[in-house]
């Protein structure tokens, strides 16, 4: 399976839609994307929605870790929605839920983390 990538700016934050497998077939593409539209856009928050994500694997927590550190780097904030349990449980052996949060949808996500 293929991963489509979609992303939106929702005032300042990008938002980035992911659907499909984020391996390490392409951990690089969507590393590349988010950094171009968050240059672009010059936002400084940043959210991941893997509502459409149906596997992800260790290249894909480098991409996330990787954009969390150059978001809060700039003062920004980074949250995750819509995760599947399958991505839940990855999320929590690799111990991201200490560093980064969780919102059942992409709205919560908005208003929850004080970013839009």
């Amino acid at each position: 399976m293929s991963l489509q990538i979609e992303t939106a700016v929702s005032g300042d934050t990008l938002i980035v839609r992911l659907s499909g497998e984020l391996d390490h077939h392409t951990a690089e593409l969507v590393r590349e994307r988010v950094e171009g539209e968050l240059d672009r856009n010059r936002t400084p928050h940043l959210i991941m929605n893997f509502e459409g994500l149906g596997f992800m694997d260790s290249s894909g927590l480098g991409v996330i870790l990787g954009r969390y550190k150059r978001v809060t780097a700039g003062g920004g904030r980074m949250a995750l929605c819509s995760v599947n349990d399958q991505l839940l449980k990855l999320f929590e052996m690799s111990g991201m839920l200490k560093i980064i949060r969780i919102f059942g949808t992409e709205s919560m996500a908005l208003s929850e983390t004080g970013v839009a």
